[in-house]
């Protein structure tokens, strides 16, 4: 799975992208709700992987996440 964040302006807000291994878009969520974005579209297991790596990200740069299903 891949994540990318992505840089809001002014009043928008910065936001997630989940991808899969194929780039079809999973999850696309703000960045500072992804705790409930993740448990509505099931995939909360990925909560600790996003929270790590989350403030240190760069803005469009693709990061890897080691798929859990």
């Amino acid at each position: 799975m891949y994540i990318m964040k992505i840089k809001g302006s002014g009043k928008i807000p910065n936001y997630i992208q989940l991808r899969d291994d194929d780039f079809a878009l999973i999850s696309y969520f703000k960045a500072s709700a992804y705790i409930n974005a993740l448990a509505n579209d099931n995939i909360q297991e990925y909560t600790e992987d996003i929270a790590e790596i989350i403030d240190d990200m760069n803005y469009g740069e693709l990061y890897y996440i080691k798929n859990k299903k």
